[in-house]
C-alpha cells in the first residue's frame, strides 16, 4: 500500500465535536495497517486516534499518513517541565492535529504551557486518571480514589486553560458536574456490551458513556480487530 496518500493535501480540518462521536484508536504497530484501517473507516467514525505505539514507531509520518482520512487525535500524554511541554506542543501543533493529550497530574503550570504551545488550531485534553488504574493502585500511589481524584484533576486542568478532558466512562457524570457543559469530555475504556473490558478498570458501553455526558468515545479493539471494522463501527453508532 502506498502510505504517502495522493490526497494528503486535502486533509479534513479538525472540528470540535462531530455528529459522529466515535474516535477509533489506531493502536497498531505498523503504519501500513493503520492506513488500511483508516481507509476502511473513513466516513464511519468521527476521529482517528494516533497513540504512543504508532507515533513511537513512525513519528510525525503517522499523523500525516492518517490525516487525509479524518481529523486526528494525538494521544501522547505529555508530562514534563512546563517549558519542555510548551515547546513540544508547539511543534506537534504544526502537524494539523485537532486534539492532543497531556497529563493533568503535571500541574497547572504544565497544562497552561501546553495550551499556550498548542495554540488555537486544536484542543488540549487534560488526562485525569488512566482508565487502567484501579482504586487499589491509586491507594498504592498515596492518591485518593478515582471518584475524588478525577474531578480534582479535571478542575485543575480546566482552570489552567484546558478546553477538554479525558476520563473513564464511569467518571464522566462527576466530571461533567464539576466542570460544566462547555468542556469537551473524551472517554476511553468504551466497550460494546459483551466485548469485555480488556485492560480498562472503569469501562462502560457506548450508550452508557454518552448518557453520562461524554462527547467523544474512544474505541479500539472492538472495531479494529473486528472481521469488518466498518460494520463494527456502524453497529456501535446505531446503539447511540
Amino acid at each position: 500500500m502506498d502510505i504517502a496518500s495522493p490526497n494528503a493535501s486535502a486533509a479534513p480540518q479538525p472540528s470540535a465535536v462531530d455528529a459522529n462521536p466515535i474516535v477509533v484508536a489506531l493502536d497498531v504497530p505498523k503504519l501500513v495497517d493503520a492506513v488500511a484501517l483508516a481507509e476502511q473507516l473513513r466516513g464511519k467514525v468521527g476521529w482517528f486516534k494516533v497513540g504512543l505505539e504508532l507515533f513511537a514507531a513512525h513519528g510525525p509520518e503517522a499523523v500525516t499518513a492518517i490525516r487525509p482520512y479524518g481529523p486526528i487525535f494525538l494521544d501522547v500524554k505529555l508530562h514534563d517541565i512546563p517549558t519542555t511541554v510548551e515547546r513540544a506542543a508547539s511543534r506537534l501543533s504544526e502537524l494539523g492535529i485537532g486534539l492532543m493529550t497531556v497529563h493533568a497530574g503535571g500541574g497547572p503550570a504544565m497544562v497552561g504551557a501546553a495550551v499556550r504551545g498548542f495554540g488555537d488550531g486544536g484542543r488540549i485534553l487534560g488526562v485525569t486518571v488512566l482508565t487502567s488504574t484501579s482504586d487499589e493502585e491509586l491507594a498504592q500511589l498515596g492518591t485518593a480514589p478515582a471518584e475524588e481524584q478525577v474531578p480534582r484533576l479535571a478542575r485543575l486542568a480546566v482552570d489552567a486553560g484546558a478546553p477538554g478532558l479525558v476520563c473513564a466512562p464511569r467518571d464522566v457524570a462527576r466530571v461533567r458536574a464539576e466542570v460544566g457543559a462547555e468542556v469537551l469530555l473524551v472517554t476511553p475504556g468504551v466497550r460494546p456490551a459483551g466485548s469485555g473490558d480488556d485492560d480498562h478498570a472503569r469501562a462502560a458501553t457506548p450508550a452508557e458513556a454518552m448518557a453520562a455526558g461524554a462527547d467523544l468515545l474512544v474505541i479500539g479493539r472492538p472495531i479494529t480487530r473486528a472481521s469488518d471494522p466498518g460494520a463494527a463501527a456502524d453497529a456501535i453508532l446505531a446503539t447511540l
